[in-house]
């Protein structure tokens, strides 16, 4: 009896012991869990659009589908923009033809006829002279009277006047249109080439091409819908700009420099230990997430926004996918 008791005592010790010792281990692990921090990958978007309304015409690119920069991803068919372009065009013949008729200068027979009334008025005024010389000789002899010689010599000096009038109309015919109308013309044909130019650009967005070599993420319209100017046909991931996204309480920004590197795992890409490289670092604002190093409060523990490209680039790296850095690993 003595016995049974004493194989009990010894066992109850041992099970206290192993216990014990499971206990302690047990709560050594959960103090040694590591600190995993979850971010994700994410990737420049550019939304396409254009500045010509009208109605899609053809799509020449799917959903998901890679394209190269340069690359035509749309038609927009605009008949009022074709009209448009087709006036101007109109209004810019115009404007250089009325151009060069200026800058031809008057027709040769206008100049000829003008010449030629100048040679008459030259005649008239040389018989008007010749008589007055006359006239007033026959004055001083007394053989005429003052009345005849005052209308003699009227018309004399209008000979000369007319003479003058009929001489700087020839020389207006001559020099052609003056400076100021030379100048406005110009002007109106380059105004007229710069609205051509314009409509001309906005034609160019009837096709809308890849700004970028990147995957089709989304098409918004359907083939045959009406469009605005601005408005997003389509958008366009750039997958080469793929980078990780994490944020990091400042506590544990120590372990993450600019322009350093960490490692971490992709899970959608069975990847571990992917090397990535800090290119970005920046406070998020008093929204974000943040904790209190005290029960009390002493200060805040404020989040950052890191951002890192993985070295070298990753084949098949997505936006969306998970990305995992174990913090006892850096």
């Amino acid at each position: 009896m003595d016995n049974s008791k004493k194989y009990l005592s010894i066992a109850f010790v041992v099970i206290l012991v192993v216990v014990v010792i499971v206990s302690a281990l047990g709560i050594w692990m959960l103090g040694r869990k590591p600190v995993i921090l979850q971010g994700q990958i994410e990737a420049t978007e550019i939304r396409i659009s254009g500045k010509l309304p009208g109605r899609i015409d053809t799509f020449l690119v799917e959903e998901g589908q890679n394209v190269r920069k340069g690359d035509t991803l749309v038609v927009i068919n605009s008949p009022e923009a074709l009209a448009k372009y087709e006036q101007v065009n109109a209004m810019e013949n115009i404007a250089v033809y009325q151009n060069q008729k200026i800058d031809d200068g008057t027709r040769k027979q206008i100049v000829e006829s003008a010449r030629q009334l100048w040679n008459k008025s030259k005649s008239d005024l040389s018989l008007a002279k010749v008589t007055y010389d006359r006239i007033s000789a026959l004055y001083r002899d007394s053989v005429v009277t003052s009345q005849r010689k005052d209308e003699v010599e009227a018309l004399y000096k209008a000979a000369q006047a007319g003479e003058r009038a009929v001489y700087e109309q020839y020389q207006m015919a001559l020099d052609g249109a003056q400076k100021q109308d030379r100048e406005s013309a110009r002007s109106l044909v380059n105004a007229a080439r710069g609205v051509v130019g314009e409509v001309s650009v906005l034609l160019q967005d009837a096709r809308l091409v890849a700004p970028e070599t990147g995957q089709i993420a989304a098409i918004y319209p359907k083939r045959g819908e009406l469009v605005g100017a601005g408005t997003p046909i389509m958008s366009l991931v750039v997958l080469e700009d793929a980078h990780a996204v994490l944020n990091i309480r400042e506590d544990l920004l120590p372990h993450f420099k600019m322009g350093e590197t960490f490692r971490a795992d992709v899970p959608a890409l069975s990847q571990k230990g992917v090397v990535f490289r800090i290119n970005y670092i920046s406070p998020l604002g008093s929204y974000a997430t943040w904790r209190s190093t005290k029960q009390t409060g002493s200060y805040d523990l404020r989040t950052f926004e890191l951002h890192a490209l993985p070295e070298p680039q990753l084949e098949g790296l997505r936006p969306g996918m998970s990305v995992l850095v174990n913090m006892d690993e850096q």
